[in-house]
């Protein structure tokens, strides 16, 4: 099928438990369009030089701001020339969040979540350490609109924002082989991490949730993901996130049965042995899911003592 479209997959590896991100490349009248970028370190680097030759590169499109996506964007605009497009909300995020001023308020956030001081400045230090693998940034010089038609390879795709996993995340639908290039907005095997990372939507599981049924309503048959290999079948995927959650919400709210932090909800909810990285993402998966339970009326919190402690109404 990917033939068929004239889309090529970039399979980049990472150095995380999630172990590859799937790019892409499609040849178009004006040069070749690349669809994401990886990290920028000098194995995505190599890689890129290997299968982009001497192609010319007219336009790369990047889904979302996180580093396995957004990461080599600069780099490679350097190299290539290609203009850069993203959705608005994305590429301010993308320029802001490994910034020193936002890193460092990382720490409050993470004190006031019940993590111990120890951990909390080793999960500062983790952010840190991607700023080297997100810049040098790119200049972006198209902002991606809903609704808006471009061509990837042999067809046209219409934009499609689909928030949760990042709040300006954009997937690209054609309705003629009714296909979705789906980022990380639904994947074959894991559930996409939906969290609240201290800054932009602070009910992004209900931003998720929604946008899912708003895709489900397409019926889409063929989905490309940015991890794990292309299938068919979007909604029977997307009925089986969406229960995912509903069983994850019931578990959260057993997991505050008495007055519980951040911290030690995470720690119920996630009883395998995480990296530091890893726990960053759990907290921040938390934290999406306890602010949609006190927003649906199912919790509520308190500040006390300088931390957050959540409690069944």
């Amino acid at each position: 099928m990917l033939e068929k479209l004239g889309i090529e997959t970039v399979r980049i590896d990472l150095p995380f438990r999630l172990n590859h991100v799937n790019c892409f490349m499609a040849e178009g009248e004006t040069g070749w369009t690349v669809i994401d970028a990886g990290l920028n370190n000098t194995y995505t680097q190599n890689v890129w030089k290997e299968r982009i030759g001497n192609k010319k590169v007219s336009d790369l499109f990047i889904t979302h701001y996180h580093p396995d996506h957004f990461g080599h964007a600069g780099q490679l605009q350097q190299w290539t020339g290609a203009r850069v497009s993203m959705s608005e909300i994305d590429a301010r995020s993308a320029l802001t969040v490994w910034e020193e001023s936002y890193v460092e308020n990382l720490y409050g956030h993470y004190k006031t979540s019940g993590i111990p001081e120890h951990m909390a400045r080793e999960m500062v230090g983790n952010t840190g350490e991607f700023t080297s693998l997100v810049t040098p940034y790119p200049t972006i010089g198209h902002y991606f609109k809903e609704g808006e038609k471009l061509p990837i390879g042999r067809y046209e795709y219409e934009i499609i924002h689909a928030p949760g996993h990042s709040d300006g995340m954009v997937c690209f639908y054609n309705a003629e082989e009714s296909v979705l290039i789906s980022a990380d907005h639904i994947l074959p095997k894991i559930t996409p991490n939906i969290s609240y990372w201290f800054h932009g939507d602070d009910n992004p599981l209900q931003s998720y949730l929604a946008s899912l049924e708003s895709i489900k309503r397409l019926d889409i048959d063929f989905v490309i993901p940015s991890h794990g290999k292309p299938f068919h079948g979007a909604n029977g995927r997307i009925d089986e996130i969406i229960r995912h959650h509903e069983d994850r919400l019931e578990d959260t709210l057993r997991s505050i049965t008495d007055a519980t932090t951040v911290y030690e909800a995470c720690g119920r909810l996630f009883k395998m042995q995480l990296t530091v990285h890893e726990t960053r993402f759990a907290i921040g998966e938390t934290i999406a899911h306890l602010e949609y339970l006190r927003r649906a009326g199912e919790c509520d919190r308190k500040f006390e003592e300088g931390q957050w402690i959540y409690y069944q109404k």
